[in-house]
């Protein structure tokens, strides 16, 4: 077990030291310094109308990027709509119902690609490509785009203008997630993940399996002899995926099938791919502004918490389930708890490597899984639920992540001025009445989507009847889908029938309005900080790097979170954890 745990301060280590060049590299890239594909983006800026130097104003920047993803959401939609009339559909797949393509398009748009269906059975190679993996690059463009513009508005002084969004755009798909995308689909190309256009195979099992079934009190026999394998341009879809922190699966297990994620291997290369533009953008945070130390402070902020977070799920599902221990039914039970509770989880990742990932994925806007999150112990459930449930900052998604923490930032110094007397100021910008407004428009409007969501579920009859789990654990999974939605992450306590009309539409409006509903305040705080002097710093200005800051910061994140959604988790996890226990 002590080596299972020294699997997370390597993955650390490396992730640490693959974020720091990166996290400089893509503050050069929107420093200008970098333009090796400038014969690209010319032709491309033609082409919208634009120019980089055009730069916008907030309210400006805010329309071009709603009105991008809003037509994104309607071709998606009539993709899934028409798709089996398009090519590269060798198994003849149906269109969508407009529900679940409306679900659908919303959730990718959204970074969260919620999935309510099986990809290998639903969904074309067409709509794979052209839909889902176009959107899988531009949702998270969207949010590195809305990052660096938040950042811009901490370097200027008295202007109006915090950058172009097409610009913004179109740099972070070619420069930073095109080619770290084409790194990843090779490594995982070489751990046998394919990449292909091909029909699915058929194939003799060498194990034939009799199946008898009873209906109306005839019975029925059959002979399993063959088993169809899905085939795919698996690689490329799963690489962007994951760098970035989009989480929708080619196949229903997700990152669990042995075709998305065949070895060790392969398991490391995605969690390191998850977690590395959100951290290396706290680097390139510090570099943007001159101030190294900023970025150290957030990244050291998210690591800390990240670290008793994943510790404690990887502890809580290592203990195995104590139901076992004391019925005693078989020696064999027995065995397989005393390794740590091995159900809904690969034997080729095991309970330490299950548990680090399902911390790494619910920890950035990822929701990409590679074991059942409904089968996790009560308080290993509990951790998912409480990194997502911390608006996902601990790293976060891509870009999504840092605005998020900057928002915190500005409560935690804004807390400390009241405490002190002063007005509060961040990186030398004056905080006032309107950021705090937009800041608490940030951080409510998320919690009220996921409760008053949840709430909604557990007392009508369409919510209720998509509940498979009866108390604790049926409020868990309702509880969890809503929190993975507003957050825009993606991942599920799959017990619960979510392909409904009504959780379709219930969770689609969540994903929608938890990103767009905090990425437009964030563009507002950004042009309001635009326009404000630059104050130098004094004998009386708070530091906002350091031990004193760090602590502070860790304690608005886990006090908000704590006062929000105690209770809701009280009746779930924590009353099942009790419950086990007794």
């Amino acid at each position: 077990m002590n080596l299972a745990y020294l699997n997370l301060a390597i993955y650390l280590v490396i992730l640490t030291a693959l974020a720091i060049p990166l996290g400089k590299y893509i503050a050069a890239v929107f420093q200008n310094k970098i333009r090796y594909l400038a014969v690209i983006e010319r032709p491309i800026y033609k082409l919208l109308g634009t120019s980089e130097s055009e730069e916008q104003n907030w309210k400006q920047y805010a329309i071009s990027l709603m009105m991008f993803n809003l037509v994104g959401i309607v071709v998606l939609f009539v993709l899934q709509l028409v798709q089996k009339g398009l090519p590269l559909n060798p198994q003849h797949l149906d269109n969508l119902s407009w529900d679940l393509a409306l679900n659908t398009a919303i959730s990718f748009v959204g970074n969260t690609n919620w999935q309510a269906y099986a990809g290998e059975t639903t969904m074309s190679y067409f709509t794979q490509m052209v839909g889902l993996a176009v959107q899988n690059f531009v949702s998270a463009a969207t949010g590195l785009a809305v990052v660096i513009a938040l950042i811009r508005s901490f370097s200027r002084a008295s202007s109006s203008l915090i950058g172009n969004f097409w610009s913004d755009l179109t740099k972070s798909t070619l420069y930073v997630l095109l080619p770290l995308a084409i790194v990843f689909a090779v490594g995982l190309m070489s751990q046998g993940v394919p990449q292909n256009f091909t029909n699915y195979a058929t194939v003799q099992v060498l194990d034939p399996q009799t199946i008898s079934q009873t209906v109306d009190g005839k019975t029925t026999t059959q002979v399993i002899t063959t088993q169809t394998i899905p085939m795919g341009p698996v690689a490329s879809q799963e690489a962007i995926k994951m760098i970035g922190t989009n989480g929708g699966g080619f196949f229903n297990a997700n990152s669990a099938h042995p075709y998305e994620n065949p070895t060790a291997i392969s398991n490391w290369l995605e969690m390191l791919a998850i977690l590395l533009v959100p951290a290396a953008l706290c680097f390139a945070f510090g570099n943007l502004v001159s101030d190294k130390k900023q970025g150290y402070t957030l990244y050291i902020t998210m690591s800390i918490v990240f670290i008793a977070l994943a510790l404690t799920v990887m502890w809580a599902e290592s203990q195995g389930n104590p139901l076992f221990s004391h019925l005693r039914v078989d020696q064999l039970h027995s065995a397989l708890q005393s390794g740590g509770n091995m159900e809904g989880k690969e034997t080729r990742f095991g309970v330490m490597g299950s548990g680090l990932f399902a911390a790494i994925t619910t920890a950035a806007s990822c929701g990409a899984v590679n074991a059942a999150h409904d089968s996790l112990m009560p308080l290993g459930g509990l951790v998912p639920l409480f990194l997502m449930q911390l608006s996902e900052v601990i790293y976060g998604g891509v870009g999504s992540g840092l605005y998020g923490m900057l928002v915190f930032a500005i409560l935690a110094v804004f807390i400390c001025g009241l405490m002190i007397g002063r007005t509060p100021e961040y990186l030398g910008k004056k905080i006032e009445s309107f950021e705090m407004k937009m800041t608490a428009l940030v951080i409510l409007i998320v919690p009220m989507l996921v409760l008053l969501g949840t709430a909604l579920s557990l007392i009508i009859a369409p919510g209720l009847a998509g509940i498979s789990n009866p108390s604790a654990h049926g409020l868990s999974e309702v509880l969890y889908a809503f929190t993975s939605a507003a957050n825009n992450n993606g991942s599920a306590f799959a017990g619960l029938n979510a392909n409904t009309h009504y959780y379709n539409l219930m969770l689609s409006t969540a994903i929608f309005f938890g990103r767009f509903g905090v990425i437009l305040p964030v563009l507002a705080i950004a042009g309001s900080l635009a326009e404000k002097k630059k104050i130098p710093v004094s004998a009386g200005t708070m530091p906002t790097s350091g031990v004193l800051f760090t602590a502070i910061l860790i304690g608005t994140i886990i006090i908000v979170g704590a006062l929000t959604y105690v209770p809701s988790l009280a009746l779930g996890p924590i009353v099942e954890q009790l419950q086990l226990a007794h």
